[in-house]
Order: structure tokens, then sequence, then C-alpha cells
């Protein structure tokens, strides 16, 4: 199959566990001999540039936030857009707060929503008309449900099927100004009707969104993330030292404070000082003053000497985190739809320490290869982390299971194989 896959870049500023899904899907289904070309929207995708490097971003995310603030923007020469969206201007966008959070930037969702009607018409006019050229698809693959202004524009063009990934898309939504929730979700619902199918990351997602968006049951469907195992080398638990680790944006949001608090109390306890806290991630512009008050914390406890932040999260840098650590934790704050993290870490044979929340129970226990803990709060997972790192024949089993389940359940190319069904049912429609 000729397949379009169109993903929201990160700019690779930090660890964005939607677009290594994405990158990580579209590798299977070229393995299984499907071309897929990848369209990047707002920011480079900088872990796959020479992937895609015959592709132009669109939408830039300098070029359209200009353009929706100041109408003169949107009359200025090609060179103009040309230059906005170089990669350098692109990268320090990633870097800053404006580009990857959702305060601030909700008349930006309200417009792109709206599709043809919205302040970025042209641009989506520019991604039609490159995709018609070059591309000729079977079917056209949204990474999420906010991106469906795309939906209807698409359809009428190419005459070809839209599925769109649901993915986390609330935690965008809800941390928006109350008064544009409601526009939105609303706008969201109206323009599910130009899409095919929807493709949920989890069971528990696929019912959040299907309530949010009000989706009828038959047009919604689940299908779980995968990674490939042979990507990963894990290194036997007992040959580690007793390390915990976070795998994530280093934010609020993501709990990064909780588990620094954890650690806290932990090393006050008695047993426990040989443990360290490892960190990789990243972070933007609007995650340094939280994460200057996070270094103060520990400073104070002087226990700077007994944590590590591995800057490269990519590639080599993300195999020697893995390398390192005896369990992984992100708190969530909230939970999420899946969070990719999980599946890295049980594929490297480390077993992970969750919140009850969201899909978080139903991922690890799936696979097995890690425990869930309750409340989400310092204490709780304090106590969580103790309990395990106590147990090494309880960490090697979990290491164990963790291997075994990602093989078995979280499979890329099982996964790239039931999606590519999917694909087939809607062309036969």
């Amino acid at each position: 199959m000729n397949i379009v896959q169109i993903i929201p870049g990160s700019g690779g500023s930090f660890y964005c566990g939607n677009c290594l899904r994405d990158s990580k899907y579209v590798a299977a289904l070229r393995g299984q001999g499907h071309q897929v070309i990848k369209i990047p929207m707002y920011l480079p995708i900088f872990a796959d540039e020479r992937d895609i490097k015959e592709v132009p971003v669109f939408y830039g995310a300098v070029s359209i936030y200009l353009k929706q603030l100041y109408p003169i923007f949107r009359k200025a020469p090609q060179w103009v857009d040309r230059l906005l969206n170089s990669k350098p201007l692109l990268k320090l966008a990633a870097s800053m707060a404006g580009s990857t959070n959702a305060k601030g930037l909700e008349e930006m969702t309200v417009s792109m929503l709206l599709g043809e009607d919205g302040k970025q018409q042209d641009e989506l006019e520019r991604l039609v008309d490159w995709m018609e050229e070059h591309c000729k698809p079977d079917i056209v693959h949204i990474s999420n449900a906010l991106l469906l202004g795309l939906a209807h524009r698409i359809k009428e063009r190419l005459n070809v099927p839209v599925i769109c990934s649901l993915q986390d898309e609330d935690v965008w939504v809800d941390a928006m100004k109350p008064i544009y929730r409601e526009q939105i979700w609303n706008l969201m619902s109206e323009k599910a009707r130009h899409v095919d199918l929807f493709i949920g990351v989890s069971h528990f997602f696929s019912q959040v969104m299907q309530q949010r968006m009000n989706l009828p049951p038959e047009k919604i469907r689940s299908l779980y993330l995968g990674v490939d195992p042979e990507d990963y080398e894990p290194v036997p638990i007992g040959s580690k030292g007793r390390n915990i680790g976070y795998l994530s944006r280093m934010c609020h949001e993501n709990g990064f404070d909780l588990l620094v608090d954890a650690f806290v109390l932990l090393k006050k306890r008695s047993g426990f000082g040989d443990v360290k806290l490892i960190i990789t991630g990243g972070s933007t512009g609007a995650d340094t003053n939280y994460i200057k008050q996070i270094n103060k914390k520990l400073s104070r406890e002087k226990l700077n000497g007994h944590t590590e932040i591995i800057e490269d999260f990519e590639g080599i840098g993300r195999k020697a985190f893995f390398d390192k650590v005896t369990l992984v934790s992100v708190p969530v704050r909230n939970g999420e739809a899946f969070g990719m993290y999980l599946l890295e870490s049980m594929a490297s044979g480390v077993p992970v320490v969750q919140p009850a929340l969201g899909a978080f129970p139903e991922i690890v226990n799936l696979c097995g290869g890690g425990i869930i803990y309750g409340p989400n709060t310092p204490e709780a997972l304090c106590n969580a982390l103790a309990t395990l790192l106590s147990e090494p024949e309880k960490l090697k089993n979990l290491s164990l299971k963790a291997l075994e389940g990602v093989k078995t359940n979280f499979n890329i190319h099982d996964h790239a194989r039931e999606m590519v069904e999917v694909y087939q049912s809607c062309n036969l429609k």
C-alpha cells in the first residue's frame, strides 16, 4: 500500500512519545513492503532528518503563529515563509514554551480545526497540493484528532480513506482556558465525520475519546502501540546498581517532581544509600524555572552526587540510560493514554513503577513487567520503590516478564499488520 503518515514534530528538544510511536510504526510498515511517506507538521522530526530530507515541514510553527496574530504575514512573499520555516528557527521554537504548551494557543487550535475555513487555509492547500503531486496515497493516517481540520480537504481532493489515531488529546485541550475547551471538543466532534476510523492506543483511551467526542462505537477501534524487541539489548538486572530511572520530558505534568520527592524520602531511609536517580528526556524553555527549583531541592538535601542526567535521550544516550537503571518510573500526574517509555523500558528488561491512572494499569498488567501503586503521591511512590528495590528476585522476575510481555503483546510488527488490515478494510468500503 501507499500510505501517508502526517506527524506533528517535536523539534527534538525532548522525548516525544507520539513522535517515537509514529517513527517506529512507519519503519515496521516499510519493513513489510509498504511505501510510507512521513509528512512533518509544525516542527521537524530531528531524529529522522535524513529519512525525510525531501519532505518539507508544513504549517511551520513560527510562520503559522505569526500569521495567526498578525494578518500582514499572510500576504508575505514565499521567501519570508522559507526563512521562518528554516530548521534553525524551528529548532529554536521547539526549545521555547509557546510551541509545545497548550496555554496561549487556543485560538490557533480552533483555527486549525476549522480547516479550509481557518486562518491557515493557504497552508492546507499547499499541503494537499504537495500530497497530490508527490504521494498518490491509498490511505492517509493523521497522528491525532487536533489535526482533524485537514481531513475534509484531503478526502475531497485525494478521494482516499482517512484514519486518525487518538492519544492524549485531552491533555492538550483540558490545559486550555475554559472558554475554549467546549468549543474545541465540539469542533473535534463535528470534524470527526470526515474520518473513516479512529484508532485509540488503549482501551482506556478509546473509551475516554468516544465519550469526549461523541463517537459512535463502530467508528473507533483500539490497537496497542508497539516496539521492535530487536532494537533493544537488555542488560541483566543483577549486574546493575540499584538505580531509579526517569525517561520523559522533565516537566510538572509528567510528575518529575513527584519522583524527585519520592527519591528524597527514599534516601532518608536506611538501606538505600547506594541508590541513584538517573534522568533523561530533555525539556523546553517552559520547564527551565521548574527544573531550577528541583535542582535547588536536590542541593539542599545534598543529593546532587546521587543523581545523573543523561543529556542525549536519542539512540546511544537512551541505550546508556537503560544499561544503568534497574527500574523506571514516570509518575504522570493525570495518567496517559499509553506511554511509549513503558514499552521501551520493558523491552530493555527494565521493570516499571507507575501510578494507577490512565492506561498504566491496562498496559502494565497486560505485559506483566512492572507494578502499579496509588495514590500518586511521593509517599506512595517511595513505598513502591523501596519494596521493589528490596526484593532482587522479584525485580529479576519482573524483568523477565517484561521482555516476554513486550514480545507477545506489544510487538510493532504485529501492530503494523493489524493496522494494514484496518487500512484494507477501509479501502473496501
